[in-house]
């Protein structure tokens, strides 16, 4: 997996990195956790900072469209971030015990 950065802009108003990246893969769409810690890596940022907004695959291409935000601090990712986007960014096992704690008929 290759990860190349488009464009990345600073947004100074919402205090966050605002990145368009692609990916070149063998495989199928990686995973959304193994985007996120390559990129955090990649960016030197703190992998609970980064929130991937989206990640788009052309069918019968082997390369992905995606768009990234970085946040300065945990208490703008929070504010700022809808709560949908929150959670499909969190690790999977808060995902789970979040869950766990909702009861399905």
């Amino acid at each position: 997996m290759e990860i190349a950065i488009i464009t990345d802009k600073r947004n100074p108003l919402l205090k966050r990195r605002e990145i368009k990246f692609k990916i070149n893969h063998d495989t199928g769409t990686p995973k959304r956790n193994d985007v996120k810690g390559k990129l955090a890596a990649m960016l030197n940022a703190k992998p609970k900072l980064v929130v991937i907004e989206r990640m788009r695959s052309e069918f019968g291409k082997r390369e992905t469209l995606g768009y990234v935000k970085i946040y300065d601090s945990e208490k703008h990712l929070k504010r700022i971030e809808r709560p949908h986007i929150v959670e499909r960014n969190a690790p999977k096992s808060s995902r789970q015990k979040a869950q766990r704690g909702v009861s399905r008929r």
